[in-house]
C-alpha cells in the first residue's frame, strides 16, 4: 500500500499564511477598538455641546462674539436690497429657499438674519419676499460661522446662494460678528426650518458599542482560527514522512 503525503501537505498552512492570518485579524481588532473609542469621545463632545447650547445666555446687541446657541435681541432696520436666498432647502415636503437679509442695528453694526423658509417650488426665477420697513425688534438663536467642506463651483447665482458665506455681502460692508441669527420672533419672520444638525450622544454611544462588538468578534475569530492553524502545523510535524512510509512497507 503506497502512502502519498502530497495531498495532506498542501493543506498544511505555511509560516507566511499564519503571519498573514494573525496580522489581518489583529488589524481588525485594533481598528474596531480605535473607532469605538473615537465614537465614545464624540458622544462626550456632543454632550458638552448640547449642554453649552442649553446654558447659552440671552444677549441684547452684544459687542463681543456671542456663543453658539445664544439668544440675541436686536433692534434696527432690515436692509431690504441686500436680501439673498439660500437655495435648495426643503421643509414639510416643499422645495424652496431660506431668506437671508442683513440687518443694521441702531449703533450702525450689521447682522445677518436667517428669516425662515420661503416655498418656491421648482421655479428658477429670482425669489421675492415682503420685508418690513422701519425699526423692528428681533429675537433669534445665534449660529457662528465655522469651517466647512470645500465648495466646488460658484456659490452665488444671481440672488441665490448654495450655502451661507458672509463674503456674498462683502460689497455692502462687513458684519458685526462672523455668523448669523436664526429668527425666532419678530417682524419679517417666515416658517422656521433650521435646527442644529447634531447627532444625539446616544447615537454615538451606540456606534461605539457596535465597533467594540465587531472588535470582539474579530478577536474570537482570530483566536479560533489561530488555534486551528497551530493544530494543523503540529499534526503535519508529527505525521510520517514518505521515507518513513516506504520503510514501513519494506519491513
Amino acid at each position: 500500500m503506497n502512502f502519498d503525503s502530497s495531498s495532506s501537505s498542501k493543506r498544511v498552512p505555511t509560516v507566511k499564511v499564519v503571519l498573514l492570518w494573525w496580522s489581518f485579524w489583529s488589524l481588525l481588532v485594533v481598528l474596531g477598538l480605535a473607532l469605538g473609542q473615537w465614537q465614545w469621545q464624540r458622544a462626550a463632545e456632543k454632550e458638552a455641546y448640547l449642554a453649552a447650547l442649553a446654558a447659552a445666555p440671552t444677549l441684547e446687541s452684544p459687542q463681543a462674539s456671542p456663543p453658539d446657541g445664544a439668544t440675541l435681541i436686536l433692534e434696527g432696520q432690515y436692509q431690504v436690497d441686500e436680501t439673498r436666498y439660500l437655495d435648495n432647502r426643503t421643509h414639510e415636503g416643499q422645495l424652496g429657499v431660506a431668506v437671508l437679509t442683513p440687518f443694521q442695528g441702531h449703533d450702525g453694526r450689521r447682522w445677518l438674519i436667517e428669516r425662515g423658509f420661503l416655498p418656491t417650488g421648482v421655479s428658477r426665477e429670482a425669489p421675492t419676499v415682503d420685508t418690513p420697513e422701519g425699526t423692528v425688534r428681533l429675537t433669534g438663536q445665534w449660529q457662528s460661522d465655522g469651517e466647512r467642506a470645500p465648495l466646488f463651483g460658484d456659490n452665488q447665482e444671481g440672488v441665490r446662494l448654495q450655502r451661507i458665506q458672509l463674503d456674498a455681502w462683502e460689497a455692502a460692508g462687513g458684519f458685526a460678528q462672523s455668523g448669523w441669527l436664526h429668527l425666532e420672533e419678530g417682524p419679517g419672520m417666515l416658517s422656521p426650518w433650521w435646527e442644529p444638525s447634531v447627532l444625539p450622544p446616544s447615537r454615538h454611544l451606540g456606534y461605539a458599542v457596535q465597533w467594540w462588538g465587531l472588535s470582539a468578534a474579530a478577536l474570537v475569530v482570530m483566536l479560533l482560527g489561530g488555534r486551528r492553524l497551530r493544530r494543523a502545523r503540529l499534526a503535519n510535524k508529527h505525521a510520517p514522512t514518505h521515507a518513513d512510509a516506504s520503510a514501513q512497507q519494506e519491513s
